[in-house]
């Protein structure tokens, strides 16, 4: 799999009017590096054995998501953002690699992002790159897109086979399971014309599981539908971290 690049481009007026005249952004590059985690621990599918809040053991055989509509904040407040969608899948190690090209000269001081796919994107039926139905991340049923997966097991699980099993998704009120995400750098960040910069995301899956509220395996190991997606949805809300360093 290639690692996925996109153009991004700023809400400024600037910029805006130089997309209205054609011109091409040069700009520099920025290469976002994205380590699923579990606490301390770099994620590892189905060998890893890890234990939740409730000291539940626990291993995850699958876990992917979306992120979309990047967005880089300036120092004086203004926004720069790409319109793409990306789906970070742990079982694909290329995927969690994401390339912006031709991003705007400047210092930028915080990244932000969709943990989702927004609701315009959701009524717009099944698409194709990340949003592709073939990548199994789509409710043919509910017509709209699965934000999240998280599998695995547990003892605790009352489910067949002791499964674990969070599919979140939803758009609509009460049950929107959208989550803006919005990270500060701890210094700046500049991007300068044709250098590459770097940003490094951290994604807990403890936090999915426990960020705002513990989730008990014995009492909640699947979550496909509507009911208590809200609570998985806040809970991923809490599960990044952003570096600057390399």
């Amino acid at each position: 799999m290639n690692r996925p690049t996109h153009s991004i481009f700023a809400m400024a007026t600037l910029v805006v009017a130089m997309l209205l005249s054609h011109t091409v952004v040069a700009g520099g590059r920025l290469v976002i590096d994205i380590t699923n985690r579990v606490g301390p621990q770099v994620l590892s599918l189905d060998s890893g054995s890890y234990t939740n809040a409730l000291a539940q053991p626990y291993t995850v055989s699958m876990f992917k998501y979306y992120i979309g509509k990047i967005a880089l904040r300036e120092k004086n407040g203004s926004e720069v953002r790409s319109e793409a969608y990306y789906l970070v899948n742990e079982s694909e190690p290329a995927s969690k690699t994401i390339v912006l090209e031709h991003v705007p000269i400047g210092d930028y001081t915080g990244i932000s992002f969709f943990t989702g796919v927004d609701s315009a994107d959701n009524c717009s039926g099944a698409q194709d790159g990340a949003l592709d139905p073939l990548n199994a991340m789509f409710w043919a049923w509910n017509t709209g897109y699965i934000f999240l997966k998280l599998e695995g097991r547990a003892p605790a699980s009352r489910s067949s086979g002791h499964l674990l099993e969070y599919h979140i998704g939803g758009y609509r009120e009460p049950h929107n399971c959208i989550r803006h995400i919005a990270l500060r750098f701890k210094k700046s960040l500049p991007v300068v014309e044709g250098g590459t910069a770097h940003v490094h995301l951290n994604a807990d899956v403890a936090a999915v599981l426990s960020g705002k509220e513990r989730i008990d395996f014995a009492q909640l190991s699947s979550v496909t539908d509507f009911h208590n997606a809200t609570t998985i949805a806040d809970n991923y809300a809490t599960m990044w971290s952003v570096s600057t360093e390399k």
